[in-house]
Formats: structure tokens, C-alpha cells, sequence
């Protein structure tokens, strides 16, 4: 399975520290292993995927979307707080 990156994904990941990454690196290996793990959204988010995970005892949203069988689209990661506002706002 391929995994796509976007460039706010990338910035979000350069801020993390290492066992921040690991547990980012726990997630995207379910992700990979079963792609449609992550509820799907409606609406306005219609076609993108969250996933729930723990980054050092926090609760962490994961969006991608699956763009075929061999490949995903990682969007964006973050806590709860404006999560979704964010994501409607990136141009996917």
C-alpha cells in the first residue's frame, strides 16, 4: 500500500518528537493494514476518512482518503479542538 503525503501533513509531523512519531507510526501501520478502519464522513467531507488514535495520552484525529487499492491520501492529524474547521478549509 502506497501513502501519499500532503504538505500539511509534513509540516504537522516535523513538529512532533520522537515518541510522538512512533505512536503516529503505530497508527498509520493499522491504517495501511485495513484502510477502511477510520469512519467515514459525510456531507461536506464526503470521500475523506478519520481515524481515532493516542499520541502520548491525547486523542488524535487522523484524515485521509483512500484514492484507489494501492494508494492513500494522508491529509492531516490533530487533536479534536477544530479539527474538522481545519480540514474543510484545505483545498484536498
Amino acid at each position: 500500500m502506497r501513502l501519499l503525503v500532503t504538505p500539511t501533513f509534513v509540516r504537522a509531523v516535523k513538529k512532533l518528537h520522537r515518541a510522538q512519531k512512533e505512536d503516529l507510526d503505530q497508527a498509520l501501520y493499522a491504517i495501511q493494514a485495513n484502510p477502511t478502519l477510520g469512519e467515514a464522513k459525510v456531507a461536506d467531507l464526503s470521500g475523506i476518512r478519520v481515524y481515532k488514535f493516542r499520541l502520548t495520552n491525547q486523542l488524535c484525529l487522523l484524515a485521509y482518503r483512500i484514492l484507489d487499492q494501492e494508494s492513500i491520501k494522508l491529509l492531516t492529524f490533530g487533536p479534536h479542538e477544530n479539527f474538522y474547521r481545519d480540514l474543510k478549509r484545505l483545498d484536498i
